[in-house]
């Protein structure tokens, strides 16, 4: 039952299944000072009126505990009969356990009890162990796991648990032994031993995860690459006439290191981030060029055909001047226009594709791939990236695009085995979106001040909630909200379309490119369009129910709005009560436009797991660590890693055996940083 509720098959599992707290048991309370206040007491006194009430199910043990200040009951649901046995009448004992009130009486259920008397020592901090409702029903308790985990540690010797770390690292950063870390974690004599354990296991969790992504950028290193050796027409025509605005000193800075890489003889795998609207399509774009000038093809492959869309008129815009073919390649393309295009990938004549997964099927073919630009990669697998580089005798050269920004620590933890570049400039004639908050009691000022910009020639977003859980009554509310935006908006006079994920895929994109067009004035939608729509005619986000929607959703939608000459609002209309944390995400979103601290605070409220669908990745497991607040151990393990590597790169030295072998029982568990 432990393995199956905890996890917990061995010992080993067992001394690795913490505290989350402790109780000071160093400390008796009168009686009458117990309260609502205490959620635990540690009481001592005289043991009275012991008997059984109720019948059957109902039945239960209960008893009185006085001292010369008051009393309190004890009561026992499960295993009355043997507790009855064991207590004696007007003996003494000392009692631990959680305070509950009932009728104005102040009572502990199940309570540690023990007899007291002059000689008996008082506890100290007691550890806190999680358990499940399951095994508290079969009497496995907090209990249970002190006593367990103390008898074991009466058992075990210094030299039973092995050390991980070597000498020279525990040393250097001024750590304690493993052995003493673990029993100072269930036992700790002191605060200062229970601190130093915890930083102790930190430390090796963080260590242990920079060692694994430390080595997968060492085999990136490694892997021969394609060698761009010249920077040449394509790239300069471009840069010299067709650049629609000046480059910011961020793109100017990764273009260069992107000129590095490719040109060094090894593979580049590198994560580029930027904010929503920063620039990243260009950097993709003058790197593709790079790729053409080397006589190479290059690929943008994206998560859902809308986004592929984009990217592909976008591209085809920027190079309709060179008389660059570009084309597109998604699921819905089919039959001639399919057949002509694997043809042209295969004899090399189409130099630059756009397309979905639809890109990694077998039959997709290319002459010499050299470049894949992936976006928002945390949307694909590691298998389907892995079949891109198949796609030619070498891998081709990866680059990995975000507009997720992602906070510094935890970049470390996913994509540490990746160069990670970041455009921190916006282009220059960029206006700060003004983001406001509004609750629905003032929905008649809102929509009046959203029509008055659709009236000076502008276009809106009207964004409604989609939660799988509720998803019947979103889509109920989503209908309910669009008859009413026909109410606002007068069909004879304005144009509005609707996209949701239950249209069918051909009705959502002509809806879609209506708006696109001008052809619509709002468009009415579920968060479908949060990536992939760049409308620059369209100045106000309108979201609806915004305290439903999480931190990065809010900013990746407000950032469909901000890309034209136009000042552009974003609008968050919330219900007349909202919960404190959906306020404080609300407030963030007013106070800042800058992705990385939305990330930043993101990470703080929500955790690692959460914001990014890692929780089961394998890399983010630590028990103890927490990559938010443990940024500088971190970063500690981090050097550590690096410098023991460059030392030892297969860890073949024998005072590194131990870490080798964690490595490779680690190393089981998947993570999605392995395949850029």
């Amino acid at each position: 039952m432990l393995r199956k509720e905890l996890e917990i098959s061995t010992y080993e599992d067992l001394l690795h299944h913490y505290p989350y707290r402790y109780f000071d048991r160093t400390q008796l309370m009168a009686i009458k000072d117990v309260n609502e206040q205490c959620e635990y007491a540690q009481v001592a006194g005289t043991l009275i009126n012991i008997g059984e009430e109720g019948v059957g199910r109902k039945s239960r043990l209960v008893a009185t505990l006085f001292d010369e200040t008051g009393r309190i009951e004890l009561l026992w649901f499960q295993g009355a009969q043997w507790m009855k046995k064991t207590l004696r009448e007007g003996d003494q004992y000392i009692v631990f356990g959680k305070v509950s009130a009932f009728n104005g009486n102040y009572n502990i259920a199940h309570p540690e009890i023990e007899p007291w008397n002059t000689e008996t020592s008082i506890p100290g901090k007691q550890p806190v162990y999680s358990t499940t409702e399951k095994l508290r029903l079969k009497g496995i308790t907090n209990r249970s796991f002190a006593k367990l985990t103390q008898y074991l540690f009466e058992k075990i010797k210094p030299g039973d648990i092995p050390e991980v770390l070597p000498v020279d690292i525990l040393r250097h950063y001024n750590l304690c032994s493993r052995y003493n870390a673990l029993r100072w974690l269930h036992f700790p004599d002191t605060d200062e031993h229970e601190q130093v354990a915890r930083f102790r296991m930190k430390w090796e969790e963080l260590f242990i995860s920079q060692l694994m992504i430390a080595r997968l950028r060492l085999q990136h290193t490694a892997q021969r690459g394609w060698k761009f050796e010249r920077v040449g027409e394509h790239f300069n025509e471009f840069f010299r006439l067709h650049l629609p605005f000046d480059l910011t000193g961020a793109q100017k800075r990764v273009l260069k290191e992107i000129r590095q890489d490719t040109g060094s003889g090894k593979q580049m795998n590198r994560l580029l981030q930027g904010d929503v609207g920063s620039g990243k399509t260009i950097v993709a774009v003058m790197s593709m060029l790079l790729a053409l000038d080397n006589g190479f093809q290059a690929c943008i492959m994206a998560p859902t055909e809308i986004l592929a869309q984009q990217h592909y008129f976008s591209i085809s815009e920027l190079l309709a001047d060179m008389g660059i073919g570009v084309r597109l390649l998604t699921g819905n393309v089919k039959g001639k226009v399919r057949k002509e295009i694997l043809g042209e990938l295969a004899d090399g004549s189409l130099k630059i594709v756009v397309g979905t997964h639809a890109l990694i099927e077998e039959s997709v073919q290319f002459k010499n791939l050299g470049l894949a630009v992936i976006d928002e990669q945390h949307r694909f697998g590691v298998g389907q990236r892995a079949r891109l580089w198949k796609k030619n005798e070498m891998p081709p050269h990866v680059l990995v695009m975000t507009a997720t920004p992602i906070p510094r620590t935890l970049a470390m933890t996913l994509y540490g085995d990746l160069e990670v570049s970041v455009i921190d400039e916006l282009p220059p004639g960029r206006k700060e979106i003004k983001t406001v908050t509004r609750k629905d009691a003032g929905r008649m000022k809102v929509m009046e001040f959203v029509r008055s910009e659709v009236d000076k020639g502008r276009q809106a977003y009207i964004v409604y909630p989609l939660i799988e859980e509720s998803e019947k009554l979103d889509y109920e509310s989503l209908m309910a909200g669009y008859e009413q935006v026909k109410i606002w908006f007068n069909e004879n006079k304005y144009k509005i379309a609707m996209v949701h994920g239950r249209q069918e895929s051909g009705e959502r994109e002509r809806n879609m490119q209506r708006f696109v067009k001008g052809e619509a004035d709002v468009l009415v939608a579920t968060t479908v369009i949060e990536v992939g729509v760049n409308v620059p005619n369209a100045s106000v986000m309108l979201i609806e129910s915004a305290e439903r929607f999480g931190l990065s959703q809010m900013h990746q939608l407000r950032g469909r709005v901000g890309r034209g000459a136009d000042q552009s609002y974003c609008i968050l209309l919330t219900g007349n009560k909202t919960s404190e944390e959906s306020y404080k995400r609300i407030q963030i979103m007013v106070s800042t436009t800058d992705g990385f601290k939305i990330a930043e605070q993101d990470l703080a409220l929500r955790g690692p797991g959460d914001m990014y669908g890692t929780k089961q990745s394998g890399i983010l497991k630590f028990k103890l660590a927490d990559i938010v607040l443990d940024g500088p151990i971190l970063e500690q393990t981090r050097q550590a890693a690096l410098q023991l590597l460059t030392h030892d790169p297969r860890l073949d030295q024998p005072q590194h055996q131990s870490l080798k072998y964690m490595l490779s029982q680690q190393g089981r568990e998947s993570h999605w940083g392995k395949i850029s």
